[in-house]
């Protein structure tokens, strides 16, 4: 058998180099690896058939074997994760429903709050009306205790769930910037607004932004308010909301607010300082006192 290998090996090398001068040899020992491990070959009628070597068989069983027992695994993690999350979002679809309903209590309450208050618009303020739109400040107070104790139970995403209560605490803080501007002639401070709802900044607190919106809120109500104050004979009123609007849009002024809502609320309050302007000034070049007199005659009265 070696002379027949021997003559097939010397007739390869001579069909690849023809030049016979220059023979090329291969290693003799790769060539016997190569035909030592040729798999069989099997003839039948319509051709022959080669099987696979048993080093591949056994690696494709191998690998089979692995891919079978991988499968469960993978599944049942993957299961694992989908349940969990189910579990999550239906926690925090119930904890959702939970506060908004609080927040459409919080609504009703302002609602009752500006009722009242609408009456403040028809005639001078009077401690009965005040005293009827401060009793709801109470209620607030709960409904504002009762949200915080829900949002105990998802300790540090206060901001997850911020958007479902924030413009009802906004509305909140208009109503009682503008019952305090009534009473005192100033603006109701931060730390004075969570007083009343009993809110503290370490763990349910009032947001700047909500409270800065609120103000802004309150603003749009007070050219109004003066129309029909000097429709009413309040011919001083003008004076008193124009220095107040004057430095609250000084103050805002300070503030590097961005392109969003609170912006717009902002730039809305330039057209309410010129409204309450545009009153001053009629007031004004009309001569007309505190009193409702005009100046002339009121400095005839002062003579006779």
């Amino acid at each position: 058998m070696r002379p027949a290998f021997k003559n097939s090996y010397f007739n390869l090398s001579r069909s690849l180099n023809p030049n016979s001068k220059i023979p090329i040899f291969f290693p003799l020992h790769a060539f016997l690896t190569l035909s030592t491990f040729q798999s069989p070959t099997f003839r039948f009628a319509s051709g022959s058939f080669r099987t696979l070597s048993p080093s591949l068989s056994l690696c494709s069983s191998s690998m089979a074997g692995g891919g079978e027992a991988q499968a469960p695994t993978s599944s049942l993690s993957l299961e694992k994760q989908f349940e969990d999350f189910r579990v999550q979002l239906q926690e925090s679809g119930s904890l959702r429903e939970r506060i908004r309903a609080m927040a459409m209590e919080i609504e009703s309450t302002t609602r009752l709050m500006y009722a009242s208050l609408l009456l403040v618009h028809q005639s001078r303020p009077t401690p009965e009306l005040l005293e009827k739109a401060k009793a709801q400040i109470g209620v607030l107070k709960e409904l504002y205790n009762r949200l915080s104790e829900v949002l105990r139970e998802c300790d540090g995403q206060y901001y997850r769930y911020h958007g479902d209560w924030r413009s009802e605490t906004q509305t909140v803080v208009s109503l009682l910037a503008f019952m305090h501007w009534l009473e005192t002639g100033s603006l109701l401070m931060h730390s004075e607004a969570e007083e009343k709802l009993g809110l503290n900044n370490s763990g349910f607190g009032l947001d700047i932004e909500d409270y800065l919106v609120g103000v802004c809120f309150m603003s749009n109500e007070l050219p109004r308010y003066v129309v029909n104050q000097v429709t009413a004979g309040d011919y001083d009123c003008p004076r008193k909301v124009l220095k107040f609007l004057t430095d609250l849009h000084a103050a805002f002024r300070m503030l590097n607010l961005r392109n969003d809502f609170l912006r717009k609320k902002f730039d809305g309050m330039k057209y309410d300082l010129k409204r309450v302007e545009e009153v001053y000034y009629d007031v004004k070049i009309r001569g007309l006192t505190a009193n409702g007199d005009p100046i002339e005659e009121q400095g005839n009265h002062g003579e006779s």
